[in-house]
């Protein structure tokens, strides 16, 4: 008895109720992963998860940074280059600049989280198999999503951490509860994104500059650790940059905020991590340039892409980009048109949902209360300087990824302050809550309660009817994907509307549609057109078009689209059953149509796989 009493003592007020606490809350936390990821998950939907993933595998299988998801803008940019420095491989007999024969360089996305998943598919052996059963699954998608999901923990306690070290403990424990039950985070890591990765970088970010500012009012003669601490913050920087371009911007408002608090030798101290941040950065850029002959590849021309001079996709299509307007900074410039007009949905949109909780508006709210502490106060004043600097590059860099995607995509920056936003908010309710007169001490744990059931609400609501879509179709289905593939060798090029997801699921070169299948009378002249590379470049032996166009607009996208366009191809294939005379794919299995179309140059599906020189006629 007096054993079984001492447990009961120990378990109650010992260190034992905190080892209870602790196995109870990775239960529940184990709980709530597992019965996510069995009622939301599905296959990925973002594009830039897929590209960036199937670069990973390219790397992982001894391919080198190479891309099988090719987009036009990118053989322009690599075909020019390497015109200009006359560097092509020769490829039997004929010089191949745009290097489709040898592997297509990327020089759209950066490099970290291509190679962090290089080294998870390294690792792993996973099948390459979708599974044939709905939700699909594909064991590197999980893989991703696993890991994903490992880095959303050590996110939560790095803001455990930094919210400990800012506030107190329950300020830290209650923002990282209320980061783990906000479901945009979740919903990030099961897209597959960077972007919980580039969270955990902002977070580091953040702690190097409380450390900063810490010995520098402190410790004004530990020079050496600030110097130490500034540098490493802008190595976090250029990391970051190197894991989302745009993340980049941030070093402006590093070098103000540690010019700014950064004690005797602040000015060095601001110039170190500027210095430390282009170092890093340079031999990426050198790299870009050698292939590209821009520092940041096909991104450079983010800014203008999504204008009124190349709408929706139009940039990405283009062989031949035309500079038919001026793009200065004049009051009639698209950047000045684009700018206004993304800024009025960032306002009336993003801005307001950014945070994905409750916590935004607490943030907001607190705005309007001093802190004493002076760490807190001019960390929030750089969190205010980071605002303007990821609006004003959000909406410089908005493209049709947005529209493809709202919310769940690599252009929404305003999600990476979210996680300080909300240690703020808490912070605020908390002082609040200690202001309030309550009749019971129980009743603040109520008033808790309900904060943390309503910031959990729309994870509480994924539990529910209706049961969440289980996979991403329209536009993309992996079987379908991976049946293609089937009927074509590796080496061999397929044009479509969804390169990234050919390239991911079916290890196929893929690239996306031109402009133009023929070009209309009023571009009689334009190169941005299917027989540009397929005569010219490389031949193309597939077309595979999904509701991503067979779904456009009837106005704009079938009937003005004009003659011999993408559109007309679809228009035959589904009201007369033939494919028109001017598209060299003449063959189309059954079972596509209506809501996609595949074309290629000979009956590859045939049982006895027919000769591989013969092309045979066939109606959809």
């Amino acid at each position: 008895m007096p054993f079984l009493q001492d447990w009961i003592h120990q378990l109650e007020q010992g260190p034992g109720m905190r080892y209870l606490r602790l196995a109870l809350g990775v239960l529940a936390l184990a709980v709530l992963t597992l019965g996510y990821n069995l009622r939301a998950y599905k296959n990925f939907y973002p594009p830039e998860a897929m590209d960036m993933a199937q670069v990973g595998r390219n790397l992982a299988e001894g391919r080198g940074y190479t891309t099988l998801c090719v987009r036009p803008f990118s053989i322009y940019l690599v075909k020019k280059t390497s015109e200009r420095h006359e560097r092509g491989p020769v490829v039997e007999g004929v010089r191949d600049d745009a290097r489709l024969h040898v592997g297509h360089p990327d020089i759209v996305n950066p490099p970290v989280w291509p190679v962090l998943l290089a080294g998870l598919f390294k690792v792993l052996p996973l099948s390459q198999e979708v599974q044939s059963q709905p939700p699909f699954r594909y064991a590197p998608e999980v893989a991703v999503v696993v890991l994903n999901q490992g880095l959303l923990l050590l996110l939560a306690w790095l803001v455990y951490q930094l919210a400990r070290r800012l506030f107190d403990p329950a300020v830290a424990g209650l923002s990282a509860v209320l980061l783990l039950l906000t479901e945009v985070y979740w919903r990030f890591a099961l897209s597959g994104l960077n972007t919980v990765l580039v969270l955990i970088w902002f977070v580091v970010l953040v702690f190097c500059l409380v450390r900063v500012e810490e010995l520098g009012r402190e410790h004004p003669e530990a020079s050496g650790r600030v110097f130490a601490w500034s540098a490493l913050a802008g190595v976090v920087v250029a990391l970051g940059c190197l894991t989302r371009y745009a993340f980049g911007w941030l070093i402006l408002p590093v070098v103000v905020y540690v010019w700014w608090i950064g004690g005797p030798r602040r000015r060095p101290a601001a110039l170190l991590a500027l210095v430390l941040f282009g170092l890093v950065l340079t031999p990426w850029l050198v790299r870009n340039w050698y292939w590209s002959g821009l520092p940041f590849g096909a991104a450079t021309y983010t800014v203008l892409d999504g204008t009124y001079v190349w709408p929706g996709d139009k940039l990405a299509r283009s062989l031949q980009p035309r500079y038919e307007v001026p793009v200065g900074v004049s009051p009639f410039s698209p950047l000045w048109n684009k700018f206004f007009a993304n800024l009025k949905v960032l306002l009336t949109q993003d801005a307001l949902r950014f945070g994905g909780s409750w916590l935004t508006a607490l943030f907001l709210a607190g705005l309007l209360v001093p802190f004493q502490h002076p760490a807190r106060q001019r960390l929030r004043y750089f969190l205010l300087m980071c605002f303007p600097v990821l609006a004003v590059v959000q909406v410089l860099g908005r493209t049709y990824l947005s529209d493809e995607t709202p919310e769940i995509n690599t252009e929404n920056l305003l999600i990476l302050v979210a996680p300080l936003v909300g240690v703020y908010g808490v912070a605020f309710f908390l002082t609040l809550l200690d202001q309030m007169n309550l009749p019971w001490y129980a009743l603040r744990y109520v008033v808790t309660g309900i904060l943390i059931v309503l910031v959990g609400l729309p994870m509480w609501l994924v539990f529910l009817p209706p049961r969440p879509v289980r996979m991403s179709y329209p536009p993309y289905h992996p079987l379908v994907i991976q049946r293609i593939a089937t009927w074509l060798r590796p080496h061999e090029l397929v044009m479509s509307d969804v390169p990234w997801a050919v390239a991911w699921y079916g290890r196929r070169q893929a690239v996306l549609i031109t402009r133009h299948f023929m070009p209309p009378p009023e571009e009689s002249g334009s190169p941005d057109t299917f027989f540009a590379i397929n005569d010219y470049l490389k031949p193309v032996n597939a077309l595979y078009l999904t509701p991503r166009t067979t779904d456009a607009r009837f106005l704009t996208g079938w009937v003005m689209a004009g003659e011999r366009s993408w559109a007309n191809l679809v228009i035959d294939a589904l009201v007369s059953r033939t494919v028109p005379p001017w598209c060299p794919l003449r063959a189309a299995p059954s079972g596509f149509l209506p809501e996609q179309l595949f074309l290629a140059d000979w009956a590859r599906w045939r049982s006895d796989g027919g000769p591989p020189g013969e092309r045979r006629e066939a109606g959809p």
